[in-house]
Formats: structure tokens, sequence, C-alpha cells
């Protein structure tokens, strides 16, 4: 998953990252209003775990601008402040959670993967697409009853597919959302096209349907069509 970070503490947003990137997410950060602002305005995330006392305002202004966007992004708030108001403001804003600090990384973890869960799979640990099923949980994808043997990144680009299926992702999004932003600095995203390719083949070796479309000059889609 690709997470934001929002937290002016540098320590702590450290300790943070470094827990969910040995997880295997993709974390940006941000330990400002300006910075946060403008992290949302370019990428997409999974999930923003937002601090709400920041040195140049309210972290609840960050929640309304993702709702005046519209924006899927889950928020996740983090904040010293235990009272039942703050957690009720930011629940009615939007935010999907609320985690009081101190708290402990297992439990920052499983609120992420819950708010996700509810977001895009509507609560459940398995995505299924015809003959293909994904488990979330277990990292485990299937053709039938055989088991896909695919690498961390083939199986996230497989359920990062999966979610945006009959709609034509890009070169840029997906390295955007396995890689991070540094990586699309490069001319060129060639890897891009040995991960489709080498997942498109495991796919149809265990027997199931070519679902990946290239588009030329455009990207990707997953799609029965």
């Amino acid at each position: 998953m690709k997470l934001l970070v929002v937290e002016d503490d540098n320590l702590l947003c450290k300790s943070i990252t470094d827990y969910l990137k040995m997880e295997g997410h993709i974390c940006d950060t941000a330990s400002d209003l300006f910075q946060a602002s403008r992290r949302i305005s370019d990428n997409r995330y999974d999930c923003i775990i937002l601090d709400i006392g920041l040195p140049d305002g309210n972290g609840m202004d960050i929640i309304k601008l993702l709702k005046e966007n519209n924006s899927g992004d889950g928020i996740l708030v983090l904040s010293a402040r235990s009272s039942l108001d703050d957690k009720l403001s930011g629940l009615h804003l939007g935010a999907d959670d609320y985690l009081t600090k101190p708290f402990h990384f297992a439990e920052l973890s499983a609120r992420i993967h819950s708010i996700c869960r509810r977001k895009s799979f509507m609560g459940q640990n398995e995505i299924k697409f015809n003959e293909i099923i994904v488990n979330t949980e277990t990292k485990i994808a299937y053709v039938g009853s055989t088991e896909l043997v695919l690498t961390r990144k083939e199986f996230d680009l497989l359920v990062f597919l999966i979610t945006n299926r009959d709609r034509i992702i890009t070169k840029e999004s997906i390295v955007e959302h396995l890689w991070g932003d540094h990586v699309t600095l490069t001319d060129s995203f060639d890897f891009v096209y040995t991960h489709v390719k080498n997942l498109r083949k495991k796919i149809i070796s265990a027997g199931g349907k070519n679902y990946i479309r290239s588009l030329y000059g455009f990207g990707y889609k997953f799609s029965e069509e």
C-alpha cells in the first residue's frame, strides 16, 4: 500500500515509516500542512496517517481538503488529544479512524489494514475476480486451486490492477503506487512492462485468462473485454 505519514515529530515520523516500510509499504512523509497539501494534490494514497497538531495549523484542515476534492484516500487521525470532542470532530469531518498517542505500531498497522479493507474490499480479506482469488492478509493469490508464485511487487501489482479493474492505468500510476515518488524521476518505465509481462504469464500458465490488456500510448487495463 502507498501511505502518507503527516507528523511534525521527526523521530516519531521516522519510527512510524521505518515500521511500515518493514511491512512492505511505500511511505511518503510531510511535517506540516503545506507539505501535506502538496502531497495529496499530487498523489493518491491508500491511507493517510494524520497528526492533528501541526506547526502551521490544524490537521483537521487536511480532512476538509480531502473531502472537498472527493478523495477516496483513507484517513487515520493520530493525536495526543484523548478527549471525546476531538475524536468526534475528526470522525464527523470524515476521518475513518482515530488513534490516540502513545500507541503500539502493531495496532497502528492493524488500523491501517482495516481502513483499506473497508474502502477497497468491502471489509473482506479476499478479492475475487472470476477464477482469480487474492488474499490480502496472507499475501497469496490463486487461479482456481492453483497457487500463483508471485514476487511481492507482482502481488501488489495484481491487487492494484484488480482494485482498478476496467480503468486505464498508466505506467506512471503503477510506478507511483508500487515504488513511490522517487522512482518517477527515471526516464524509462521498462521495468513496469517486465513486471506486467511476468504477472500475465503466470496467470495464464496457471490456467487463467489474459485479463491484462496493453493499451499502446496509455498503459494497461485489467478487464474481461
